[in-house]
């Protein structure tokens, strides 16, 4: 079984899990094309991917999803939560001024009195229902106007949906919807599932998403367990239990505490990060391998660390320090995972 991370930050984050039949990407948030010659520099093939699993629906886990799912062809797996969360994300919008707003309710008044004005214009011998109808499709067809969907206006505010040009239905939903997949499975945190030989056993992260999990990944022909980690604003009990006898794990270790709050960063952006929503410190993540980890993994590998506010040496001195004398040749080794670069494959089994 084998670990491979094609990137980890906060620019895009990706992971793909491999044991002897089946090979799942965890996150997709580079490019298609940047996904595609990464795993093409660690010989891994796109090919043989059998589906996607999204953590949460933020942009560095899902920028490439939707054109990477449909060039292969595989499923994704979300919760139904993250799935509608990503869909709203991806849905056009447009915005409109106040001022164009009552422009709006205005034209639409007076295409209502002129389809009212119609109305009355139909002939007498027609009954009531079917004038009360040719009425309504009359009202329907004055008020229709696709200009008064849209605003040039740089300065706008409101938001409103766009609507598809006229054109094939089917068509029109495979170009022009970006949300559209091959394939859509539903899980539960909490719940385990299977795909080929590997059983996924998703869990809760506390992250500011509509959903959002973490995985563990157990092959069962040969016994390997690795799990991901990353995003969670802190350690609550579930993810510590979750984290009980793993082979491989992904990590999260975002930032220095002093970095982040001298950093570039406004004050409301620092906030979120040091919230129990936001990612987890080195201090925290030493803290959860000091007191709560169990030391039987044979590698962990330190993610998602921010290129502002952190350093990967300080990321790796203050995990070898919560390690101690734990860390040997065979055991509890610390790796980086890196946002430019793919990390060598990882193989336990």
């Amino acid at each position: 079984m084998r670990m491979t991370v094609l990137a980890s930050g906060s620019k895009g984050n990706s992971t793909v899990i491999a044991s002897g039949r089946t090979r799942v990407l965890v996150d997709a948030g580079l490019s298609c094309r940047e996904l595609l010659r990464r795993m093409a520099i660690v010989h891994e093939d796109p090919a043989k991917l059998d589906a996607i699993l999204i953590t949460h629906e933020h942009s560095d886990h899902v920028a490439g999803l939707s054109v990477l799912a449909r060039r292969l062809g595989i499923p994704v797996y979300f919760t139904e939560q993250t799935h509608r969360a990503w869909v709203r994300m991806l849905t056009p919008r447009t915005t409109m001024t106040y001022a164009k707003w009552l422009d709006r309710l205005q034209s639409d008044k007076a295409q209502q009195e002129k389809a009212a004005k119609a109305a009355a214009a139909i002939p007498t011998y027609l009954a009531p229902e079917e004038a009360e109808a040719i009425a309504s499709i009359s009202a329907e067809a004055a008020a229709f106007d696709p200009s008064l969907n849209r605003s040039d206006d740089p300065n706008a505010s409101m938001e409103l949906p766009l609507e598809l040009e006229p054109c094939d239905p089917v068509e029109a939903s495979k170009e022009k919807d970006p949300a559209t997949l091959p394939s859509v499975e539903y899980f539960k945190a909490g719940t385990n599932f299977v795909i080929g030989d590997l059983e996924v056993a998703p869990f809760t992260i506390p992250h500011d998403a509509a959903d959002p999990c973490g995985f563990v990944f157990e092959s069962r022909e040969e016994g390997v367990r690795m799990a991901v980690a990353t995003d969670l604003g802190y350690m609550p009990p579930n993810v510590k239990a979750a984290l009980k006898r793993i082979d491989v794990l992904l990590l999260e270790s975002n930032h220095d505490l002093e970095m982040l709050r001298d950093g570039p960063y406004p004050w409301s952006v620092k906030q979120r990060v040091l919230s129990r929503v936001g990612h987890l410190s080195n201090v925290s993540a030493a803290e959860f391998l000091q007191k709560d980890y169990d030391g039987g993994a044979a590698y962990i590998v330190l993610g998602h660390l921010s290129e502002s506010n952190n350093q990967p040496e300080l990321a790796r001195i203050t995990a070898e320090q919560a390690i101690g004398d734990r860390m040997t040749l065979l055991g509890n080794r610390i790796l980086l995972a890196e946002q430019a670069f793919p990390l060598d494959p990882i193989h336990v089994g």
